[in-house]
């Protein structure tokens, strides 16, 4: 189990102070005193040098765009540069913020970096007119945040928004109308009409203002907005529902899962779209995971889905070409290859220093002429960006939006770009360490991974559902459970249709408990088949039956172990309350852990 979804939320965020990730040559400097700059020498060849600028929102007022001016001595120049244009003028350089990573959160920073010729560093830094380290005000206050805007006149394609104006000292000179949190228009007035919307669809909405010295304000209360027609108002039909299953290239091995057993088991015919796991990330590109499993393994006639064997010369084996054949069994089923997961998230702070040329590498890859057939698309799996999984990623909130954007940007709009993303719905949890909200305008769907809340990684405990539907009382942490998840991403602008419930196929439990309900002392994980502390529900269902249910899941005490697991019934429980949320779908990790007759698949199925 290299490379399991752990801990989407169970393992505690650690954000490191940014002047301990950047290595500050001097003091840098910033726009205002509500932001700095600050420079570092990333390498250094002795011709030249690799470097990179951080700019970081400290104020509690967004920032809308960003320039970095500074001084090279004479010789010194940059020769390439990314996530910025950069211009000169004789030794004056300056670089302006892109058209994706102008916009800062309180408490965000981005980064770009570029390549130079000669030995020196920059000097007389300034950003957006002002002393980089942030030491001299600007003169003014920022804007106070409108009002919530109100929607009327709501037809198939459109609505009308209407705002009480923002007050600021110097004057108020625009608004930021924002559809689910990505700008789509600025006005100089309180009112807008947006156009050209889909029907039947959930929109949501905020404005933020915009000051005369170009300073903006707080974000307004947003305003939800569901357009008429396209099946009114309510929730997409059982076939608009994805329902997704992992199927990871390992499973061939150990557990004997191959391709085939989608067919036998009947899942196959149950789900609309596989996510093909893992695909590595390795030098800032997209790579091959293993490529015996991948496409090279040749399976007899018995393990094959068109039921003939491989032959030794044929042009592709291996998992790739099983999955061609179950496509051609299977028609409408779409295959996506999923990069990254637990072990190969480290890869991800690489790839996000050039976005566009990891784009570039994962399609070259998954669109190979030997496999191009066989994928419908791409899914992401970083855990986590900006926050800590098996390593610390400091790439800056704005790198995952940045990612998925190139991703789209390169893909186009005829293969499916999603990312696998967290369910720390705390407070100053991992969702809002990165910018989903921006990423969102990206993606087609995100699987929030609302399982491995807790585990035997608290060795002592206290017992707790890993999958948690709602809160309880005597909950281990607030926020840990898949409504706060949702709750969170919808919040800050998601829409519910772009959100996949995430169910796990196993359990997670511990051992030396004595009590029955959730909360008691253990000494330490569980044995399991492939892992301590962790088992498939195939086995968990008659080795250690359900004692009980506790927030939409399901517990079982046997002995001196205490497990929890999802059911056929808690799972039906979950899709209900899904489709209450107008979630997008319902997502599983990962098919070898079903019964052979694939019941929990099933139950998502069927109670979507």
């Amino acid at each position: 189990m290299r490379f399991r979804h752990r801990a989407a939320a169970g393992l505690a965020t650690l954000l490191l102070p940014l002047a301990g990730l950047v290595g500050l040559a001097d003091p840098a400097h910033a726009a205002t005193t509500d932001a700095t700059a600050s420079f570092t020498k990333t390498s250094d060849w002795g011709t030249g040098f690799g470097g990179q600028w951080t700019i970081k929102n400290t104020g509690t007022s967004s920032i809308s765009s960003w320039t970095v001016e500074w001084d090279f001595p004479s010789g010194t120049s940059v020769s390439s540069a990314w996530d910025a244009d950069v211009t000169n003028s004789a030794n004056h350089w300056t670089a302006k913020n892109k058209s994706y990573n102008g916009t800062l959160a309180p408490g965000a920073s981005v980064s770009f970096g570029f390549n130079g010729a000669g030995p020196g560093s920059p000097t007389d830094c300034k950003l957006n007119g002002d002393s980089c380290d942030g030491t001299t005000a600007p003169g003014d206050a920022a804007p106070s945040a409108p009002g919530t805007p109100t929607a009327s006149a709501v037809t198939d394609t459109s609505v009308k928004l209407d705002w009480s104006a923002a007050t600021d000292d110097k004057g108020v000179k625009n608004y930021d109308v924002l559809r689910d949190g990505k700008v789509v228009s600025t006005v100089t007035t309180t009112s807008y009409t947006d156009t050209g919307l889909n029907a039947g669809t959930d929109y949501s909405y905020s404005v933020q203002a915009r000051d005369t010295a170009g300073q903006t304000g707080p974000v307004s209360t947003a305003v939800a907005v569901h357009t008429t027609g396209g099946g009114g108002t309510t929730p997409p039909t059982t076939s608009d529902k994805v329902k997704l299953g992992y199927f990871t290239e390992w499973g061939i091995y150990g557990r004997n899962y191959n391709v085939k057993n989608l067919v036998t088991s009947g899942s196959a015919a149950k789900i609309t779209h596989i996510n093909y796991a893992f695909g590595n990330v390795t030098n800032g590109q997209c790579a091959i995971g293993d490529a015996y499993a991948d496409y090279q393994k040749t399976f007899t006639a018995d393990q094959s889905v068109s039921g003939a064997a491989d032959t030794w010369d044929q042009p592709l084996a291996g998992n790739f070409n099983q999955l061609r054949e179950l496509k051609a069994k299977y028609p409408n089923l779409k295959v996506l290859w999923s990069f990254g997961g637990w072990t190969w998230s480290g890869g991800f702070a690489q790839a996000a220093a050039n976005p566009t040329a990891f784009a570039d590498s994962c399609y070259n890859l998954v669109n190979d002429p030997r496999w191009a057939d066989v994928f419908d698309g791409i899914d992401i799996d970083w855990e986590y960006p900006n926050a800590c999984g098996l390593s610390c990623d400091t790439s800056g909130a704005a790198a995952f939006k940045n990612v998925m954007a190139a991703l789209r940007a390169k893909f186009g709009t005829s293969k499916l770009v999603t990312a696998a993303v967290t369910a720390d719905g705390s407070s100053g949890g991992k969702i809002e360490a990165a910018d989903y909200a921006g990423a969102a305008a990206s993606v087609d769907w995100y699987n929030v991974m609302t399982y491995d809340f807790f585990g035997a990684w608290d060795a002592q405990g206290p017992t707790a559902p890993h999958s948690p539907l709602t809160s309880y009382s005597g909950i281990p942490k607030a926020g840990f459970t898949t409504a706060d998840a949702i709750a969170k991403y919808k919040s800050i602008g998601v829409p519910a249709s772009k959100l996949l419930i995430g169910i796990g196929l196993y359990g997670r439990g511990w051992t030396g408990v004595t009590q029955d309900a959730p909360g008691g002392t253990a000494t330490g994980p569980a044995a399991g088949t492939y892992e301590q502390g962790i088992e498939d529900y195939k086995v968990l269902k008659t080795s250690c039956p359900v004692t009980g249910t506790i927030a939409g899941t399901a517990y079982a005490h046997c002995g001196s172990n205490w497990w929890s697991y999802d059911t056929p019934s808690t799972i039906a429980g979950k899709m209900s309350w899904a489709k209450s949320q107008g979630l997008g779908g319902a997502f599983f990790w990962e098919f070898s852990g079903d019964t052979s007759d694939g019941e929990l698949v099933n139950a998502i199925s069927s109670n979507l």
